[in-house]
Order: C-alpha cells, then sequence, then structure tokens
C-alpha cells in the first residue's frame, strides 16, 4: 500500500486521482507532480515501485505544504482574522458566510438547520 505524507492511497486508481486524497493537492497539482517527474497520470497506484514512491514522496516534500503544516496554516490564519476583529473574521466566528454571499433565503450549510421562531401572540 502506498503511503505519502501519513495518508494511504487507495490502489486501484489512477495516480493523477490518487494523489489528490492528500490534503492540499488538488487535480491540477497531482497532474503537474506526475509531469515534473515524468510518469504517467494513467499508472495505477499499484504498479508504483519503491523508487517511484520515494520520488514522489521527496517531491511533496520540498514543493509543497501538504497535510497537517497546511491545515495549522489556515487556522493560524482564521485565527488571525477573528483576533483581529474585520469583518471577515467576524464572520468566521458567527458561522456566516464570509464572501458576500446572501444570508436571507440561502446559506443554510453555514448557518444550520432552520431554527423556528414563533410570533408573539396579541393580547
Amino acid at each position: 500500500m502506498a503511503r505519502i505524507s501519513g495518508v494511504d492511497l487507495p490502489k486501484n486508481k489512477r495516480l493523477e486521482v490518487a494523489l489528490t486524497y492528500i490534503y492540499g493537492i488538488g487535480t491540477s497539482s497531482a497532474r503537474k507532480i506526475c509531469d515534473e517527474l515524468k510518469m504517467s497520470v494513467d499508472m495505477k497506484t499499484e504498479e508504483l515501485g519503491d523508487d517511484h514512491l520515494l520520488k514522489i514522496r521527496s517531491y511533496i516534500e520540498s514543493n509543497h505544504k501538504v497535510e497537517g503544516d497546511l491545515k495549522r496554516e489556515v487556522g493560524l490564519s482564521l485565527k488571525r482574522l477573528m483576533d483581529l476583529g474585520c469583518y471577515r473574521g467576524l464572520r468566521h466566528r458567527r458561522g456566516l458566510p464570509v464572501r458576500g454571499q446572501s444570508t436571507r433565503q440561502n446559506a443554510r450549510t453555514r448557518k444550520g438547520p432552520k431554527k423556528t421562531v414563533a410570533n408573539k401572540k396579541k393580547a
């Protein structure tokens, strides 16, 4: 089983797709890694030898920030925004959309399920 940056890559997938299982590597970065190392993107992960894995590991460690380091950096930048008290930080703190989306009808992903508020009864 191929293990890179603490992630077990799936066996039956193409190399280009399997590399995207690593946090911080998308399809374009995976394709770029394969091109740089002169490996076929259609090669299956189970066909990789130890030398191929070593090349991929060393390339990713030297050129990409992935997994724990990247998650830590993202978390710290969000914390910095929240501590500053800027608009984006306040939106993160309140769990609302950050990039200017409307919240009147939508934004259920950020706001969570609907909370019904009852009307006040007239006396």
